[in-house]
């Protein structure tokens, strides 16, 4: 085995996912630097790497060593130590400091750092707070070294030690020796199955007790991400013994060990008119029941608004507003003025922003302790532009407790309010409105209006058609169509659709709002979709390419799918040469970007929408605007991130944009539903080309079966509330 000693020039190409190295590295002896390869923990310019593998000639590269083994040491000479510190493994430095810091102390740079931190504050420009932030960074890569080292025994990558060092600190190998399952629990983006792969590693075997109570939760979690509340256990054992390899009798006796530590409930639920045991996580099993009992706390309460003439208010506010309701409007209105419970739901141009307005007119009469609200801030914002009224977040409406975790409001210190409207309820998933509705004050009138044909909501549950199925709550349906000029095709057609018949599908060539551009192949969709983003869609409206067009794709993988369109839309849109690579992932300033999960510190959300402002990579930073709101990411949270010139269509649930482009395809079978296609043709506000073909459309079309979900709220509500019709 051939050994190769040299100092680090440069890194090539990483992996951050596996680890997998391409570096430039030089030494005395080489006439020219030479390329080293291999998966390294950790790797950066001026450290010294001892390797052992062999020479290769590669047939595009030419000569380069093959990495089996290394080890590695700090650079000791000062230009070694400067390239180290230029590398931005230690935050706070960047080529600016480390010249500077370099300069200074020279070969003692290193020792000065760990050992007398203080002298830094010497240093032009670097401050005492600085000169700790550069100490305890320098300290953190010294430690998580350790940690890697254990961790690349048991093939672990680069991305993934970091994210476990910055959970568990020091303790990380002690922590994984004793639960590597701990790892599914508290890190983002870290599921069962890595946690799995590492924990057989160290030497846990697949029936251990430990492993199916963690491999349960996992399932449970997947199918509550599928949009399940609770599954039926029968199928829920079978699933769990396929996935986990064990034996059906070893998961029954976890779900018993998970019961009794009051980490799921076993409920039964009737379907088909026989009982059946289902299986809760604790928290959606609480939420649901939380949800009937807050809904019938609010209908056995008197409105603390007073009466009205129903049907004089309603002539009132036409005159007012200049406008003549239709018959079902009308019947909107009444009801929303004689109920304290009240949901209104209708498809795209059926009036319910009409009806929003004139219940408004009439409310702001009665009483001034109004709130309007929405499930997304994109949402929110919608619905002030129609209002003219403020509108909040759902989750900012509840306030978020920094210090404790959860909300501020609640049943001990509701919201302040006579009457709240919620807008895009469809949106809305179990925990969410659990957590809303006990913050509604007792007496509150609440009226509820959204689209039930719409995709349900991206979190667990279906609340909105399960509150419709009950038949317990006062429900208005609209069905006439009023947006619908000379030309327009997009509300019809989704109607078409939604009432399972084929839509209109008019050539380019045409005027219209909607458009069709047959293609069969998915390499050419794709290329098609770019040629549209770029060049000929701005033109029809004009619409601005980043903030007036949106794809939207329904599935993430493929050709066509949502990371791929990504990739190209970005070269295409935004081939920026200086992009910030981490976690696999590539953004560079003016990136359009969406946040995928809710963060309460920085108060940005799943599905939020954003423009990456400032990349600084001496800090390691990245700052996005989402809607004249600067948010700023640290390295280690970048994977909360991802590219959105593409987004799936649930993710887009409840926004509107000028221009939709949307592929559909029958690599797309998976997801060819009714509702999918509905949804996402609805999304577009003035324009919507469908690409793709016409046998896929046909599909979603009569795919009527729109994916189950299991839940047990409908029954609850059934069960527990009155049935209750305004007079």
């Amino acid at each position: 085995m051939d050994e190769l000693t040299a100092t680090v020039e440069k890194i090539i190409y990483k992996n951050e996912e596996t680890g997998f190295t391409v570096a430039s590295v030089s030494n005395s002896k080489l006439k020219e630097p030479v390329s080293v390869v291999g998966t390294f923990t950790s790797l950066h310019p001026g450290e010294v790497v001892n390797c052992k593998g062999k020479w290769d000639q590669h047939n595009k590269y030419g000569r380069q060593f093959t990495v089996e083994g290394y080890t590695l040491s700090s650079p000791t000479d000062a230009k070694g130590i400067q390239k180290y510190l230029e590398s931005g493994m230690i935050r706070g430095i960047g080529k600016t400091y480390a010249k500077r810091i370099v300069d200074a102390f020279g070969a003692q740079t290193l020792q000065v750092i760990e050992n007398d931190p203080d002298r830094l504050a010497d240093v032009e420009g670097i401050g005492d707070k600085r000169a700790a932030k550069i100490q305890k960074s320098f300290h953190e890569q010294k430690s998580i070294r350790h940690v890697m080292l254990f961790l690349k025994a048991h093939d672990v990558g680069t991305a993934l030690a970091q994210k476990i060092y910055r959970r568990y600190g020091e303790e990380s190998v002690q922590i994984l020796q004793k639960d590597p399952y701990l790892m599914a629990k508290d890190l983002f983006g870290v599921g069962f199955k890595t946690a799995d792969r590492i924990a057989e590693q160290i030497g846990f075997s697949k029936d251990t007790p430990m492993r199916i109570v963690a491999g349960l939760e996992y399932v449970l979690k997947e199918l509550s991400e599928d949009g399940n509340v609770c599954y039926p256990e029968p199928s829920l054992i079978d699933k769990a013994s396929e996935i986990l390899e064990v034996d059906r009798a070893l998961i029954h006796k976890g779900l018993i060990t998970l019961e009794a530590e009051e980490r799921v409930v076993r409920k039964e639920l009737i379907r088909d008119g026989e009982p059946v045991l289902f299986v809760y996580l604790k928290m959606l099993y609480l939420a649901e029941q939380g949800i009937t009992r807050e809904l019938m706390r609010l209908q056995n309460t008197p409105c603390k608004i007073r009466s009205v003439q129903e049907e004089k208010a309603v002539e009132w506010i036409q005159e007012k507003l200049r406008l003549k309701l239709a018959r079902e409007q009308q019947k909107a209105v009444v009801k929303s003025l004689s109920a304290i419970l009240h949901i209104i739901t209708g498809g795209p141009g059926t009036g319910k922003s009409t009806i929003t307005k004139a219940l408004l007119g009439i409310h702001d009469k009665l009483t001034q302790k109004i709130l309007l609200a929405a499930p997304t801030g994109r949402a929110a914002k919608r619905l002030s532009e129609i209002t003219k009224k403020k509108a909040f977040t759902i989750h900012s409406l509840l306030e978020f407790d920094f210090t404790n975790g959860g909300f501020k409001k609640g049943r001990d210190n509701p919201i302040v309010a006579d009457l709240i409207i919620i807008d895009e309820a469809s949106m809305i998933d179990t925990w969410l409105m659990y957590s809303l509705l006990r913050a509604i004050p007792t007496g509150c009138r609440v009226i509820i209006i959204g689209d039930v044909d719409q995709l349900p909501s991206v979190g667990p549950g279906n609340v909105l058609k399960d509150l419709i199925n009950s038949q317990r709550i006062p429900t208005t349906r609209l069905y006439q169509i009023f947006r619908q000029g000379p030309g327009s095709r997009i509300v019809h057609n989704a109607h078409q659709i939604n009432k399972g018949l084929f839509p209109e599908l008019p050539p380019l060539s045409e005027t219209s709002d909607f458009y069709f551009i047959e293609e069969e192949s998915p390499e050419q969709i794709a290329h098609t979709i770019v040629s549209l983003h770029k060049t000929r869609v701005p033109k029809m409206g004009p619409f601005h390419p980043l903030d007036e067009i949106q794809v939207l794709a329904p599935m993430k993988k493929g050709m066509i799918g949502i990371d791929q369109l990504n990739t190209m839309l970005q070269n295409a849109l935004n081939p920026s040469v200086e992009r910030l690579t981490r976690m696999g992932r590539s953004f560079a300033v003016g990136d359009k970007v969406m946040q995928i999960r809710n963060n309460y510190n920085k108060l940005v959300f799943n599905g939020d929408i954003g423009r990456i402002s400032l990349i600084d990579e001496d800090e390691e930073m990245i700052e996005v605007e989402f809607d004249q709101k600067v948010v700023a990411y640290e390295a280690a949270e970048i994977d909360e991130l991802v590219l959105a010139y593409a987004v799936s269509i649930h993710k887009y649930q409840g926004s509107e944009c000028p221009a939709v482009i949307l592929p559909i395809h029958t690599s797309h079978f998976k997801l060819l539903y009714k509702n999918l296609l509905y949804t996402g043709i609805t999304r577009g506000k003035k324009l919507v080309i469908v690409i793709g073909t016409k046998k896929a459309i046909a599909m979603a079309i009569h795919n009527q079966e729109i994916q189950l979900r299991y839940s047990g709220l409908e029954q609850l509500v059934r069960e527990s509330l009155q049935l209750i019709e305004a007079s």
